[in-house]
């Protein structure tokens, strides 16, 4: 009876040990953000090229967590970077476009990390409006540049400091961030936010991944071709498009310091991803070497998707999958279940509440966060009342006069597609037999009670906030405007 008891009590010590473990939540939080990295482009996904080889990323799904269904709530740069760090659609934090500044007095969640105790540092791009690089509240440390910044020897504001730097700009960043984690007190709980450039257009690779790719068989997506069967039942914008800067037929007007081809894209897309992921290998790794890996989250993700010929298409905006979807990665050793597949819908406002959500801390009380924290979901808990529908919305640029205004609503299956302002058709796909969004439902007469329902659903979750004014600014300078086929 003694044995037995000791048996069953050396048991249950192994299993309270493996569950402290297993949820032993931690402390500190890297977030690391791309630029313009669609939801696909992973070695280790399913819809991957062949070729694709991204160890790290592969890394972060095998020992964390692939969050599969990542969205952002406007497939666009400044917009989306500011819902990342306000939890608020744009509509609300009032970036609506990437010539928009961050409006004053709109709090960041790195001011409420600092309220929280946190050591704080940004290394990367900001690009919440082309002209400003200065540090920004709540961090510490602070290495950024003016807009799109440049992949090689660029001028980083370093802590309000301008200088130019040798180098290739996914390396220095990185090279930066480790530096500061150096540098810090890791008995004190801190967060590093980590925001490349790449993978930007135009799309200049490190030297050593040169012609990485080059030589590799690149499958082009079936509604690329320019046939009548692909364009059928589509907006009439979408074929217009194909023609413009945005489009395969004419990209980028021919300019000689742009690709001139969806396979040249695709090469050098891939190439230039190749630093990212070493970037993410770099930090995963010193974590595990400083003894950190077990007290830290790190997330990685897209700012937004990328159109490579989907359509006829080029990069971002639309509201298809390709342009509204992102890759969304988590790893935290003893707290995240190796190999977990989240499959809920998780958006960039929800980077917000979940940052906080682990460390304690909270938006002032008149902020209202559209996001939800999904730590509950990382945990491999049940989260409660999560959504099951989300909104989506972009407003039409100057610059970029080919996209129109868009409002989208999606749900697990279905997704409908407003266009405002423009004399043409309306959009309706199931994603389940049709995620490629080839067949457009919007005319269909077994569709019209859901396309009714869900164009009221979005408009009544804009009205409940707010949001149905259209967005308008005085047009910039510039204006893409050029057209092959005119």
């Amino acid at each position: 009876m003694y044995c037995i008891d000791r048996a069953v009590t050396f048991l249950l010590l192994l299993f309270l040990v493996g569950a402290a473990t297993t949820f032993a939540q931690p402390k500190n939080a890297i977030f690391i953000l791309a630029d313009d990295h669609r939801y696909d482009y992973m070695g280790f996904h399913p819809n991957s090229p062949e070729f694709l080889e991204t160890p790290a990323m592969d890394r972060m799904a095998e020992e964390g967590a692939h969050l599969s269904n990542a969205f952002v709530s406007t497939s666009l740069c400044s917009p989306s970077r500011a819902s990342i760090l306000t939890g608020q659609y744009p509509f609300r934090h009032g970036v609506v476009d990437n010539n928009n500044s961050m409006p004053e007095g709109v709090p960041l969640f790195s001011e409420a990390l600092k309220d929280a105790g946190y050591q704080t540092g940004y290394f990367g791009k900001w690009h919440i409006g082309h002209d400003h690089d200065d540090p920004k509240p709540g961090f510490d440390r602070w290495v950024s540049f003016l807009g799109q910044g440049v992949y090689y020897n660029p001028t980083l504001n370093v802590d309000g400091e301008r200088g130019n730097y040798d180098g290739y700009i996914t390396d220095l960043l990185t090279d930066f961030t480790i530096e500061w984690l150096d540098e810090i007190d890791t008995d004190k709980p801190f967060f590093a936010y980590l925001s490349h450039k790449a993978v930007h257009a135009e799309f200049e690779p490190a030297e050593r991944h040169e012609g990485m790719y080059s030589d590799v068989r690149i499958v082009k997506p079936q509604s690329m071709k320019n046939i009548e069967q692909n364009y059928e039942g589509k907006p009439d914008w979408v074929y217009e498009q194909r023609y413009s800067w945005h489009g395969v037929e004419h990209m980028y007007h021919g300019r000689d310091d742009h690709p001139q081809s969806v396979d040249e894209i695709i090469v050098r897309y891939s190439e230039s991803l190749m630093a990212v992921d070493e970037s993410i290998e770099r930090v995963l790794n010193y974590l595990e070497e400083n003894g950190l890996a077990d007290e830290t989250l790190v997330i990685y993700m897209g700012d937004n998707g990328f159109m490579l010929g989907e359509h006829g298409l080029i990069d971002k905006r639309q509201a298809y999958e390709e342009s509204m979807r992102v890759p969304m990665l988590a790893w935290s050793p003893g707290f995240i279940e190796p190999g977990s597949v989240i499959e809920e819908n998780v958006m960039n406002i929800d980077i917000t509440p979940t940052i906080l959500d682990l460390a304690g801390g909270a938006m002032p009380q008149n902020h209202v966060v559209d996001g939800q924290s999904f730590l509950p979901l990382l945990a491999g808990e049940p989260a409660d009342n999560w959504r099951e529908e989300f909104v989506y919305q972009y407003f039409w640029e100057n610059s970029f006069p080919h996209t129109p205004t868009t409002y989208a609503i999606r749900d697990d299956r279905y997704k409908y597609i407003y266009y405002h302002g423009v004399w043409d058709k309306n959009e309706l796909y199931d994603l389940k037999t049709d995620p490629k969004e080839m067949v457009n439902l919007i005319n269909m007469p077994e569709h019209r009670e859901r396309v009714n329902r869900m164009r009221n659903r979005m408009f009544d979750i804009f009205e409940e906030n707010g949001a149905t004014d259209v967005k308008f600014r005085r047009p910039s300078a510039g204006q893409q405007d050029e057209r092959k086929r005119y």
